[in-house]
């Protein structure tokens, strides 16, 4: 079901998500009814339903000495998340602060499947305000085709410019035709070199993308580096 996959993205257990959306149909229920709609031992929907409740999910009331649960509704989880997001991002200057020592060295983050790879892509859309890009076009488009349509409305819409090499291919050169129009210059190498994947540059971050097996992303945020990978890039593109 989509619905519980999208509540263990948020942080719930698969079992978590279960009872929460059982309960969410049954309505206020007490721990027997909620078992047998969620098809879990009542000791472990039990202690789900504590946590929930802790976390806000689920309200709990007594009647006639039988405790019952409800499911707080999803507009409310809603604002839940919300004001825990407000609230991170109030104390986001400190944070940074605090990491400021460790941030003078290199880090590496992985990324494995398409989801996460999206996750990355997010990162870029709300970070970069120029962005430059060395691939294969053909290998983002098999694999985040659609994706890939909402974040080039992304881009264009919060007015992100984009150089790109690419290799040589029909799909590079229709890029590179319709690149005025989408915020994008296109340079095209020869296609004599084998090599598949995207490297994209912003700011003080670099992220690579392997498509050709498995699907991974790697994203280093290093200013020595990321000025290094540009100067890369802009040799090849006056090359060409």
């Amino acid at each position: 079901m989509k619905i519980e996959k999208v509540l263990q993205d948020y942080g719930l257990s698969e079992k978590a998500a279960k009872v929460y959306v059982a309960l969410l149909q049954l309505g206020p229920s007490a721990v027997q009814k909620i078992t047998q709609k969620a098809g879990l031992a009542r000791s472990t929907v039990y202690e789900i339903l504590e946590d929930l409740a802790l976390d806000g999910f689920v309200n709990t009331y007594q009647k006639k000495k039988i405790k019952y649960f409800s499911a707080e509704e999803p507009s409310q989880i809603m604002r839940l998340v919300q004001n825990r997001a407000d609230a991170i991002k109030e104390i986001l200057p400190e944070l940074n602060a605090m990491s400021g020592v460790s941030r003078a060295r290199p880090s590496v983050r992985f990324y494995q499947g398409e989801e996460q790879m999206k996750i990355v892509l997010d990162e870029i859309l709300d970070e970069a305000s120029e962005l430059i890009c060395f691939g294969v076009s053909e290998d983002l488009l098999r694999i985040l085709g659609d994706y890939h349509k909402t974040f080039l409305e992304k881009r264009i819409k919060r007015k992100i410019s984009l150089r790109l090499i690419l290799r040589d291919s029909s799909t590079a050169r229709e890029r590179q035709r319709l690149g005025p129009q989408q915020l994008r210059q296109v340079k095209i190498v020869p296609n004599k070199f084998s090599y598949h994947g995207i490297v994209y540059v912003w700011k003080n971050k670099i992220a690579m993308f392997s498509l050709a097996n498995d699907l991974v992303a790697v994203v280093t945020e290093s200013q020595e580096l990321a000025d290094l990978q540009r100067a890369l890039f802009n040799y090849v593109w006056e090359a060409n």
